[in-house]
Order: C-alpha cells, then structure tokens, then sequence
C-alpha cells in the first residue's frame, strides 16, 4: 500500500492530521500552513509546532505563500475559514465567499490551478453547513462556485453534512464535508463507470461506507446542470428563488448535480456530556460559577425578548430567543462548543455543568478537547481563554477518521 502525501491548509493545531493519522499510518503530512489573520499572536500555529515538529510547517499569510514552495501532494485538506456564513453571525449579514475571509477560498483554487499536471488526485475539506444555503440572498450561491470551480479545475465532488453526535461522538455539531476525486483518479474512474451517483451516495462511496444514512422518505432528489461560468453563476444562481437547490448530500459530476435528502443511520454507543468530564477533584477553582453572578446566568440563560432596529434598512423587529437548558445536561451530547467558551463571565452560549455536589462550573479545556475528539492537555501551554477559542473554531477528528479509513483503502 503506497504512502499517501497530504498538504494540510488552515491547519489549526492539527484536526485533520490527528483524525488521519489516527485513521492509518498511511497518510504522511509532507506540508503544513496556519495562520491568523489581523493577530500578533499565532497560538495555534505554536501549538501545531509543538506536537509536528517546524519542519514544512508555513506560518505565513496564505495569500502570500507561493505555489512552488508546496510540495506536491496526493491529498489536500483543510478547514476553510468560514466566520462570514457561520453561526456566529446572522445569514442576512453573511457576505459568503466575498468576505473578508471567505475570500480563502480562492486560495484554495489558485494553489490548486498553479500545480496544473501535479495537482492532487483527492481533497478533503470542511466548513460550516449553512455554505449550502449561503449568501441570504442568492441562496445556494457560494456553494454553487465552489463545485463549478472544482469541476473546472477536473474534480468529481460529493458532499455530506454531518452531525457528530449522529454517529455516538461526544459534540452535536453540525458541519459539511466535501470530498473530491480528481478525473485521473482510481475512485473518479470508478465513480464514472458505475453511472449510479445515487448508489455512491447511499452505499457505494467513501462517506456513506463511513457514515451510513438512509434516503428521507418523501424527498425526491434534485439533479440539475451547473454552468461552467463562475462570473454567470455568482451574479444569477438561484436569484428568483427562496431556499437553496442543495440538500445535505450530493455529488457533481460532470457539471450536473445530483442532491437529495439523507437521515442518519446509526445505532451504536452514544458519548455524551458525562462521559468526557474530568474528576471532580482535579477541576480548578477558578472555573466554579461565582454565586454573586449566577443570576446574570441565569438571565441570559433564559427565555427573552425585545426590540431591534435594522441598522442597515431602519426598520424594528422583535428578536426572541428561547429557555436553554441550564445547567447543561449530562446524558446527552455535548452542544455545539463555541469560540467564547472560555473565561468567567457569564453567557448564553458557554457549557455550564452541575457536579456531584451541585456545585455549577464551566468546562475545562481538556474537557472541550475531549468533546472535539482531541488528544488530552493537545493545546496546554497558552491561555485557558485562547485554548478554549481554538476548539471553537476546531472540528472533531472522530469524523476525519472515519472517513480517512475507507478514504485510504478506496486509494488503494
């Protein structure tokens, strides 16, 4: 079985290197790049240093980074940077793959393009799931872009949204993942040959080998053509219509796409929140909720609403939000754990658990490293606060894993 050389881009502290090489030893990360934009301090990029070694690790603006310093590949990976369509902003105020960051897309493509003859057979990237639905206004646009310019470049590309939780890991943590197989590609031949994208998707490919899901009952698929003028397709995709034509699975093939509506189907063990806490006793005082702002917690815990002025158009709305659960609990999976997870003041979105005492406290950073599937004490050695941002931007390894498992052995 031959070795498979990976570049890894927006690497992070290493998500994808640790869930691939914990798939098989078969993978070797000759290339590395992180680096945070508008930032002096670059913590992850340590981090990284400090368990792989500064040997082929760039810790250079990407956009600066010539193609011919990257070695040639077989697998190119990365979490691109999605803080403009996340979660952590409203859709209407998304701006896609022309933000300031969603911009790295094309970076993307470029070192993609520049390889020409050498470009790498496979890739392997994330995002967050609203890309599927992304900019408001032109729903689908951006998702649209990225396949038509990876098929332009040659690539055949599935994609899947995935729960974590779905399949027994330790987050609720919805995310997109997108697999290409270059047309000289063993797999793309394969996929080509068999003409059933539907069967790829459901049984015969490399994600639903990984993560078995069945067709949901009373969605019919969508197949449709996708122009090959990325100019055309970012001013008109999906204009006179009001949700977005990609569902969470699909494939493209030859410009035209074939997406339909997938359920999990998994019935194995289940992690939840219980599991991944450390001993009470080895938890630091100074992560115990403070008695004289348990109030505010429980305020912004709660059930509200007021009020809005859109300050763009000027018009009010009123802006609700439910109860959450408080404190967090224990027999389920974790929730989604966000980049503001860390630090004592209180707020809506950071876990709060209850001890056995009742003691209410946040959790620790091997306990949010624990959720994301990471090694214990991986980002020790800088700021609890810091550590705690990075698994909010990081992705559970469990996931790449999996897939890098029947990904390995569908290479060779």
């Amino acid at each position: 079985m031959k070795e498979i050389r990976v570049v890894e881009l927006f690497a992070g502290v290493g998500g994808f290197r640790i869930g691939l090489e914990n798939a098989s030893n078969k993978f070797k990360t000759v290339w590395s790049n992180q680096w945070e934009p508008s930032s002096k301090s670059q913590e992850a990029s340590e981090v990284y240093v400090k368990h792989f070694g500064a040997n082929n690790h760039s810790n250079e603006d990407i956009n600066l980074v010539k193609t011919v310093y990257i070695p040639n590949h077989d697998l190119l990976v990365g979490g691109f940077p999605c803080q403009d369509y996340s979660v952590a902003s409203s859709l209407k105020n998304s701006q896609g793959l022309y933000g300031k960051k969603g911009v790295l897309w094309w970076q993307i493509y470029r070192i993609l393009e520049e390889k020409g003859s050498e470009l790498p057979k496979f890739l392997f990237l994330e995002n967050v799931d609203r890309l599927l639905g992304s900019p408001a206004n032109q729903k689908g646009r951006d998702m649209a872009v990225i396949l038509a310019s990876l098929q332009k470049l040659g690539y055949i590309v599935e994609w899947r949204v995935i729960n974590a939780a779905d399949y027994g890991m330790p987050q609720r943590r919805r995310r997109i993942f997108l697999l290409g197989y270059h047309e000289s590609s063993n797999i793309s031949k394969l996929i080509v040959k068999e003409n059933e994208p539907i069967i790829w998707l459901l049984k015969d490919g490399v994600v639903a080998e990984a993560f078995p899901v069945n067709k949901k009952e009373g969605f019919e698929q969508y197949v449709f053509e996708l122009e090959e003028d990325l100019k055309n397709i970012s001013d008109k995709f999906n204009l006179s219509k009001k949700t977005s034509l990609f569902q969470n699975t699909g494939i493209i093939i030859k410009n035209k796409v074939y997406t339909i509506k997938t359920i999990p189907n998994y019935s194995g063990p289940q992690t939840t929140l219980r599991d991944i806490l450390i001993n009470d006793k080895d938890v630091p005082k100074e992560f115990f909720i403070d008695i004289n702002s348990l109030e505010k917690w429980k305020y912004l815990k709660g059930a509200k609403s007021s009020i809005k002025t859109n300050k763009a158009l000027g018009y009010q709305y009123k802006y609700s939000e439910g109860n959450m659960i408080f404190p967090d609990s224990l027999d389920k999976p974790s929730r989604t754990i966000i980049t503001g997870e860390g630090g004592p003041s209180p707020s809506r979105f950071k876990h709060v658990v209850e001890q056995k005492k009742g003691k209410l406290r946040r959790l620790t950073p091997v306990e949010l490293e624990r959720i994301n599937m990471f090694p214990d004490n991986h980002t020790e050695g800088i700021k609890d606060t810091k550590r705690a941002f990075i698994m909010g931007n990081a992705l559970v390894t469990g996931i790449i894993e999996r897939i890098g498992k029947i990904l390995v052995n569908k290479i060779n």
